[in-house]
């Protein structure tokens, strides 16, 4: 049911606070407020799940991650305008809203914000890559942007291993994620792209709508098999193309998400020898996700998600 309606950001902060609702639906692009600061306010004064919808302009999905990171919980894109994508935004934007309600939303004074680091002392001309010995793999889901730009930046710039994250979110929104993170990481960040190598100090961010998957040459694989747990790309499917292929020099941190994606594949990380860490409940936006990873596995390490950075290079090591 639709409590109220505002017509524009200052509005709907203002309707926030009179009605209290469940969860908010929220342009990103809004007269007066937008939706970046309406999201930040609303955490500040009412915290509450807020949807975003937003056009895949690359100025709108730069603007939605931003949103993401103040506090919203879930992203969709709006529709162009054709039929066929106008019928399906109602059945994403409805789960959306039900994927919003079971979320737990943290107030202004816990959130957790990014650790900007000096992008200008970071060079990356000339830079030759090299096949990592050693790869992270980073999976999160609902809540998953705010805890990346927490873990990402505080990563060491020589730390030694390549990086994969796999987030659950729509097509068009995980290049802007790549590049918001690697405007203020040490690391080199971008969206990942069929044949890439998995290089030690480098970030690949499994790109919206695609499995993500490492060969036995250690590069990437891209591509759009159905989909597993209801999502592309899943987490599981990376994990189980790593296991062979690295083993016991695997790190696997699942963060918050909702349902149980990560879950078996970390356990198979385990059995062949790599380490498994998880997001702790009290910063988790959705603890689903790390709970059935701690079930399934016997040495989880689970730790709030400001203190992993450091855990996790710890276990890695530093680059000679």
């Amino acid at each position: 049911m639709v409590v109220g309606t505002a017509v524009d950001g200052l509005t709907g902060v203002q309707r926030a606070l009179e009605l209290r609702p469940d969860v908010i639906t929220m342009d990103v692009e809004m007269p007066r407020m937008d939706g970046v600061h309406a999201v930040r306010e609303i955490m500040r004064t009412v915290p509450t799940p807020i949807v975003m919808l937003s056009t895949l302009t690359r100025a709108g999905a730069e603007t939605t991650i931003q949103a993401l990171e103040a506090g919203a919980v879930d992203c969709v894109a709006k529709p162009s305008g054709l039929s066929h994508e106008l019928a399906g935004v109602e059945a994403r934007l409805t789960q959306a809203i039900q994927r919003a309600k079971e979320t737990r939303v943290l107030p202004r004074r816990t959130q957790l914000t990014p650790l900007p680091t000096l992008r200008s002392g970071r060079d990356d001309r000339g830079r030759v890559e090299r096949h990592a010995k050693h790869v992270l793999i980073i999976g999160s889901s609902t809540g998953g942007p705010p805890a990346l730009s927490t873990l990402i930046p505080r990563l060491p710039a020589n730390l030694d291993a390549g990086i994969i994250v796999v987030q659950h979110m729509p097509a068009g929104f995980t290049d802007a994620l790549a590049r918001r993170l690697d405007s203020f990481s040490a690391l080199r960040v971008s969206e990942a792209k069929d044949g890439d190598i998995v290089a030690t100090g480098h970030v690949l961010v499994a790109p919206g709508d695609y499995h993500l998957e490492v060969t036995a040459e250690r590069r990437v694989r891209i591509h759009q098999s159905a989909t597993r747990h209801g999502v592309r790309p899943a987490i599981d499917l990376t994990l189980e193309s790593v296991a062979p292929v690295y083993g016991q020099n695997t790190t696997v941190a699942i963060l918050t998400g909702m349902g149980k994606d990560g879950a078996a594949g970390a356990a198979m990380i385990e059995q062949a020898g790599g380490k498994v860490f998880v997001q702790d409940e009290a910063t988790c936006v959705v603890y689903g996700m790390p709970r059935v990873t701690r079930e399934l596995t016997r040495r989880a390490r689970e730790l709030p998600i400001d203190k992993m950075a450091d855990a996790l290079a710890a276990v890695i090591g530093i680059a000679r």
